[in-house]
């Protein structure tokens, strides 16, 4: 969901600054990180770094003595006043995966959506995000902060520790600097404590960071698990309350910490600067004219802007606050923090960085032993090892992974997909003449609605609920073989979304398994709330036209293929469990891609005849698990899914998903074999009390 008032605000402090720019005047063979900075910015940086230099020193010389500069911090020094570098440390990697793991991905589950974000520790129980990621407190009430969603060393899924927010215990927001802090329950998912994976300071002081400088964002993009946008992401402009930088983000991203090369939080990310042809359009990276249904990633983003942190400790410091409240606040500031295990090498001492643990270890049964720091690395005890021998670490790319022998067959579907007949409108007709041969002519309403649903019931072959299997490879194919979402319209390629969901799957079952191996102490009902949020924040890429947790997830309801479309997670968590309705007024849009929404009420962009139909034919294949009341459909609201109907006829596409259910799961959707039927139907009988 692309924030575009906020992109909006962005874009103007971009255009403005770089109208009124204040100038630096230097010598031409100055080097341009000097060049570029104002000498107070540029006299704290160095403070920072160790060298002692008064705001009014007058013009900085081209080389200062770099004795008692901390090594790591020479090669930055380096940058700052003599030629460019991109040399540093290599303690810097190791730095940076301590600090890694306070970063956080963010899912929230509110009555207004799923969607994810990032978010960092900033203290032993404060979170910090974006005001626009968890704009209220009663967002923040059903959603959770997972840490360790990443991959190891050899590209495997580690199992990651997720945490209930905790807004009631403490909540702050402001839309102008765009922050949220929000407590976290202390207890999580899985053994390690919230200690486990530190916080990062937030540091008020200025001079974290210049003009030219690189700085680096870890962060969750999409949702997806932990990424870091590293190299050539330079800072271009600092402002009163702003940073602007280039760097690889994406949707997902807001709330990621911005830091400089010592690892200090910089910045808080939260918005980017699109590039515009003459006429104001936003641009694609490759030139073209963006349209909402390609999506934030084609986006040709020329800047990104980050709140600076040094203002958002300040408007925290400033607030008045109950007791309680007051004291995790300050805990954001204390120095003397209590330091748990640590592995050898001090990397907690370093600013920006406090309560990193490495953890312990534990024997295994077969004699390894694990420690996890934030990989699993086992180490064999007692085993010979021969002096010299080479050391084999199997890489990713090493690895022979024979593909899922479904994954093969829906990919074998899918490339047969391409010579088939799309739809046979002869054959069609015959299996419509036999599969309602049955039926008399003269049914009254009632005794119409008793007949049909007996006879979809009765001839469904229940599939379980794989949209990979079953749906993408060939029954919600349009006619030019692409998938198309149901809501926003936007275009997929079929084996993308036919992969992506199998390593979903994948990923589910590898998180199910670890769940499993705690069943006991969750019980029952903590187990199902777990296997709720792990596919909330794993969401398939398709629809149920009838909200899943209307019928609790239930088959042969959940895996019906007439009320499933292929749609992308953004939109399917922006409509949410909302049932549909007819605005009056369609102009303005809260996602426009997807549809319009308000309250309890949601109108799609597109296919609203489709949907119609999907539900209709639900409410007569599974009778009384749609119930009448107003959060889900009663009799009045029938009318609106009856007039789109009408209004938007079924066309070829519509005929060969029904024709392909029709081959796979038996049964057909008789609202697009006999659309006149709708005033035939009495459709309230398939309402539940």
């Amino acid at each position: 969901m692309i924030p575009f008032a906020l992109i909006e605000e962005t874009e103007r402090r971009f255009a403005q600054r770089e109208e009124a720019r204040p100038p630096v005047s230097f010598d031409p063979s100055t080097p341009p990180l000097l060049r570029e900075n104002l000498g107070e910015l540029l006299a704290k940086r160095l403070n920072r770094l160790g060298r002692t230099l008064a705001p009014d020193a007058g013009p900085l010389p081209f080389s200062l003595p770099t004795d008692e500069v901390r090594p790591e911090d020479a090669l930055l020094l380096e940058r700052i006043l003599g030629e460019e570098s991109n040399l540093i440390n290599v303690a810097f990697l190791e730095r940076g995966v301590e600090v890694a793991r306070a970063v956080g991905r963010i899912v929230v589950r509110s009555p207004r959506g799923r969607w994810f974000g990032t978010g960092f520790m900033v203290s032993p129980r404060l979170l910090l995000t974006n005001n626009h990621v968890l704009p209220r407190a009663d967002d923040a009430t059903g959603g959770r902060v997972e840490f360790n969603y990443q991959e190891d060393f050899l590209g495997r899924p580690l199992p990651p520790t997720a945490f209930a927010l905790a807004p009631a215990d403490f909540f702050l927001t402001d839309r102008a600097l765009d922050y949220t802090l929000v407590a976290v329950r202390a207890t999580g998912s899985s053994t390690p404590p919230l200690g486990e994976f530190g916080w990062l300071r937030l540091i008020e002081d200025e001079g974290k960071v210049v003009v030219r400088e690189f700085v680096n964002i870890i962060q969750h993009p999409s949702g997806k698990p932990k990424q870091l946008a590293l190299r050539e992401n330079r800072v271009t402009d600092i402002l009163e309350q702003f940073l602007h930088y280039h760097t690889d983000t994406a949707p997902g991203s807001s709330g990621s910490p911005v830091l400089n090369d010592q690892w200090e939080v910089v910045g808080l990310h939260h918005s980017g600067v699109p590039k515009r042809d003459a006429d104001g359009r936003i641009l694609t990276r490759g030139g073209v004219v963006w349209t909402e249904d390609m999506g934030e990633q084609a986006v040709h983003w020329i800047a990104n802007e980050g709140v600076r942190v040094s203002r958002i400790v300040r408007h925290i410091q400033g607030q008045t606050l109950e007791s309680g409240q007051r004291t995790l606040r300050n805990q954001m500031f204390e120095s003397d923090m209590p330091i748990p295990r640590q592995r050898s090498s001090p990397v907690s001492s370093r600013p920006g960085v406090e309560q990193i643990s490495g953890g312990s270890p534990t024997v295994q049964e077969d004699g390894s032993v694990v420690w996890t720091i934030p990989v699993q690395i086992s180490v064999r005890i007692g085993q010979p090892v021969l002096a010299g021998a080479p050391i084999s670490v199997a890489r990713p790319a090493d690895r022979r992974v024979e593909e899922p022998p479904e994954l093969a067959t829906a990919l074998a579907e899918l490339e047969q997909a391409v010579g088939r007949t799309y739809f046979d409108a002869v054959q069609d007709g015959q299996d419509r003449q036999a599969y309602y041969s049955g039926l008399p002519g003269d049914l009254s309403p009632a005794d119409l609605y008793k007949r049909l649903s007996s006879l979809l019931r009765e001839t469904h072959s229940a599939l379980n609920y794989k949209p990979a299997k079953h749906l993408y490879p060939w029954v919600d194919l349009h006619p030019d073989r692409k998938l198309y979402s149901v809501y926003s319209n936007r275009t997929f390629e079929p084996e993308e979304l036919i992969r992506e969901d199998f390593r979903i799957e994948q990923e589910r079952a590898a998180r199910f398994r670890e769940l499993l191996a705690r069943e006991s102490m969750l019980g029952a009902e903590a187990m199902a709330q777990e296997l709720d949020l792990l596919e909330a924040s794993m969401p398939f890429n398709a629809e149920h036209v009838v909200p899943q947790s209307w019928f609790n997830k239930k088959e042969p309801m959940r895996g019906d293929l007439h009320h499933l479309f292929a749609c992308e997670p953004t939109c399917n968590s922006f409509r949410g469990n909302i049932p549909y309705f007819d605005f009056p007024d369609f102009e303005e849009a809260v996602m426009r891609d997807c549809g319009k929404r308000e309250g309890n009420r949601f109108e799609p962009a597109n296919r609203k005849g489709a949907v119609a139909r999907a539900t209709l034919y639900f409410l007569l294949r599974h009778p009384g698990q749609i119930n009448n009341r107003p959060d889900e459909y009663q009799a009045e609201r029938l009318k609106t899914l009856i007039a789109w109907h009408k209004a938007e006829p079924a066309g070829e596409y519509e005929k060969h998903r029904n024709q392909a259910i029709f081959e796979k799961q038996g049964n057909r959707n008789p609202l697009i074999d006999f659309p006149e039927w709708v005033d035939r139907i009495d459709f309230t009988l398939g309402l539940g009390s």
